[in-house]
């Protein structure tokens, strides 16, 4: 994983202007791999960071991090053995915004994922699943709508890092839950879409255990030189497959240990148009 400061290229500057126009402009962009390659982390990290840079300089603001490519399915798919990781910014949080002040999505998809929200900073040289545990303060049920700028989805594994990994928004449930009284990597999930269930999955489906994911992300951040920080809200990854979002959808998530439901999630994507209040 690359550390310190962007890599400063004519390529890796250009792919972020793509990047950023395809959001002024509410239109999809081909692949930025003609510009940094479809497996250069180094250079894909450093696209991330300039737009992460420059939503700051915009006055958004950061509230936590993403974690992609959990599942090893996916990994296979496009050819890479490790997850990657996103910025989740606070107008990303639609949990209580109205469907008339989201942000613009393009060709959004939905997955259910465990949410942490961290208790104490993250930034010490001891970073696996049992020393991230106890800097987790509580775990929501949550859902993530991921996003691609890139036209049709054709990503390699640069183009969804350059992407901010491939954000969009994200939705936490209101249940909070103690690691005290479930672990992880026993979970299982279902989500459905208008009452049909469109995905299932488990704990153990994301790096073998969420936990895993977290420390995997713990050491990413700290060895960027930008650690994970009390208060910031973690998407662990997906837990089961991703399906397609379309307006008006209805969306229910729940996670249960054995046959207790741990916690749920709702979300309605608005219909073009949707007056201010809809959810």
């Amino acid at each position: 994983m690359p550390g310190g400061s962007v890599t400063d290229t004519p390529e890796v500057r250009s792919a972020a202007v793509r990047l950023a126009d395809a959001t002024f402009r509410g239109v999809t962009v081909p692949p930025v791999r003609d510009l940094i390659g479809p497996d250069d982390v180094r250079l894909a990290y450093a696209v991330q960071r300039i737009g992460t840079r420059e939503r700051l300089a915009a006055g958004a603001r950061v509230v936590g991090r993403k974690i992609g490519l959990t599942s090893p399915a996916v990994q296979q798919q496009l050819g890479v053995d490790q997850p990657d990781f996103g910025v989740l910014f606070d107008d990303m949080d639609v949990t209580e915004t109205s469907a008339a002040q989201r942000p613009r999505l393009l060709q959004p998809k939905i997955e259910a994922e465990l949410a942490f929200v961290l208790g104490a900073d993250l930034d010490t040289d001891q970073l696996d699943a049992m020393s991230v545990r106890g800097a987790v303060e509580y775990a929501v049920a949550a859902l993530e709508i991921v996003d691609s700028r890139i036209a049709d989805w054709d990503i390699s594994f640069a183009d969804t890092v350059a992407d901010n990994a491939s954000s969009g928004w994200f939705v936490l449930g209101a249940q909070r839950l103690s690691l005290d009284d479930f672990a992880p990597r026993e979970i299982a999930m279902n989500m459905t879409i208008d009452g049909e269930i469109v995905s299932t999955g488990t704990g153990s489906a994301c790096l073998g255990d969420p936990l895993n994911a977290l420390a995997w992300l713990a050491r990413a951040t700290r060895e960027f030189g930008d650690p994970l920080r009390t208060g910031e809200v973690i998407l662990s990854g997906a837990l089961g497959p991703m399906a397609p979002l379309l307006p008006g959808a209805r969306i229910h998530s729940e996670i249960f240990n054995g046959a207790v439901t741990l916690g749920s999630v709702d979300f309605t994507l608005g219909l073009p148009g949707a007056e201010a209040g809809e959810r």
